[in-house]
């Protein structure tokens, strides 16, 4: 996780609990894990409403497939060589 072992995770709690306390750190958890959340259902509303809007718009999904097969091509041509 982002490269962090258990010892400098556990000096990282122990600098947050002598500045938070023990009453706080809850708190602030608590806090930390609704904004994570929230952070992401906002990404996949945003996600859903981009591919809403490439089936709005009228010849985008088409050039979307287009680009998907050349790409497609082009990992086989990588693949070939």
């Amino acid at each position: 996780m982002f490269g962090l072992g258990t010892p400098e995770l556990v000096v990282i709690l122990g600098i947050a609990f002598l500045i938070f306390g023990g009453k706080k750190l809850p708190e602030i958890g608590s806090g930390l894990g609704k904004a994570i959340s929230s952070f992401k259902r906002g990404i996949n509303d945003a996600e859903e409403g981009g591919k809403d809007l490439i089936d709005s718009i009228p010849g985008v999904k088409e050039a979307a497939e287009v680009k998907e097969k050349v790409d497609q091509v082009k990992n086989i041509g990588k693949v070939l060589k």
